[in-house]
């Protein structure tokens, strides 16, 4: 497993980009499993990352971040809680 945390959250803000934010999510941060979906008030994120906290950061200046859930999937490859 390349990246350990599985990143989801909501981004709500105005004039929101869904492909903007894809497009930079996935130029400046590593990972996999990117998903930007939503419209010009909402987006969801998914994300496989090492460093969820960078992506945190990131979509907390573009709106308010909330409904955040990030899960360590190592640990839950082990049988152990997320």
């Amino acid at each position: 497993m390349d990246y350990k945390f599985d990143t989801q959250l909501l981004i709500a803000g105005e004039n929101l980009s869904e492909d903007e934010i894809h497009d930079y999510i996935a130029g400046h941060f590593p990972g996999d499993c990117l998903l930007a979906i939503g419209d010009s008030d909402l987006i969801k994120i998914h994300f496989h990352t090492n460093e969820p906290w960078q992506v945190l950061e990131y979509c907390a200046g573009l709106g308010e971040i909330h409904d955040i859930v990030i899960e360590n999937m190592q640990r839950q490859a082990a049988g152990l809680q997320g």
